[in-house]
């Protein structure tokens, strides 16, 4: 089912419970525009919370991911419209929340697929989602000290939990380009498959976390969101009580009738 996301920059279609939202200006290298920023906001909180979607899998039209912020339009955004710095900031930290902090506050699974280039933003919003699988000709650079800025969409904090502090300053601060090989070694992304089977490689992912058990997916990111924030015995607390509330869903208990009766389980997200 094909998605009217009111611009040609964005598509989005829904392929077995998967929302398959595309990055659509390959021959800007899908940089970010105003338009296919405010498509793509759109798109993230719509497929969320839409029912016959399990999973979102983003990705890029062309040779790229996204390669960041529109540099060619930066120069006339110094004083858009005659906004006030505290109005420039409020529009920016709205642009960012609906994107990368949205992916991240998703409890559905998020996927993107990366076919080239992320770089900047583009980088920022691939790790916001759960899982990033790449093509093997693909490349990643944070990009930001390139063209004198310092990052946004919240990828240094992204950075730092990815890789670790120190990488994550190495990244930030170096800008260097980093291959594919190389980005699955550091743990920027968790796959690297040849660039002719992205997609169908992409989808197979996608459609079986959309098609599993989304309440005990829900509360696995819940776990893994809290991981580096509270101790072990809190997690431990916490773990018990979500898990307590996954045994009661109609999920579990299809997960345990398909074991016994030996077939694949059939998932309905309840």
């Amino acid at each position: 089912m094909k998605v009217d996301t009111g611009t040609d920059q964005l598509t989005c279609e829904v392929v077995q419970r998967v929302a398959v939202i595309t990055l659509s200006r390959p021959e800007a290298r899908n940089a970010l525009s105003d338009e296919l920023t405010k498509a793509l906001r759109q798109q993230i909180a719509e497929r969320g919370h839409d029912p016959a979607v399990g999973a979102l899998l983003i990705t890029g039209a062309g040779k790229a991911f996204c390669s960041g912020g529109d540099v060619k339009g930066m120069g006339g955004r110094r004083s858009p419209d005659g906004q006030t710095p505290d109005e420039r900031f409020q529009t920016m930290r709205a642009r960012h929340h609906e994107i990368a902090g949205a992916l991240t506050d998703l409890r559905k699974p998020t996927i993107a697929a990366l076919p080239g280039a992320a770089a900047g933003a583009g980088l920022a919003i691939a790790l916001a989602c759960d899982l990033r699988i790449a093509a093997r000709s693909a490349f990643v650079s944070t990009g930001y000290a390139r063209i004198g800025l310092s990052g946004d969409y919240g990828i240094a904090w992204m950075l730092t939990r990815a890789v670790g502090p120190a990488r994550a300053r190495e990244l930030m601060l170096l800008c260097e380009r980093i291959t594919a090989e190389r980005a699955e070694t550091l743990g920027l992304v968790n796959r690297v498959v040849e660039d002719d089977v992205l997609y169908p490689e992409a989808m197979k992912l996608a459609v079986q976390v959309a098609n599993g058990p989304a309440v005990a997916l829900g509360y696995i990111k819940d776990n893994l969101d809290e991981a580096l924030e509270i101790d072990h015995h809190a997690a431990i607390d916490r773990e018990a009580e979500r898990l307590i509330r996954a045994s009661g869903s109609e999920d579990h208990r299809e997960a345990v009738a398909a074991f016994v009766e030996k077939r694949e389980p059939t998932f309905k997200g309840r």
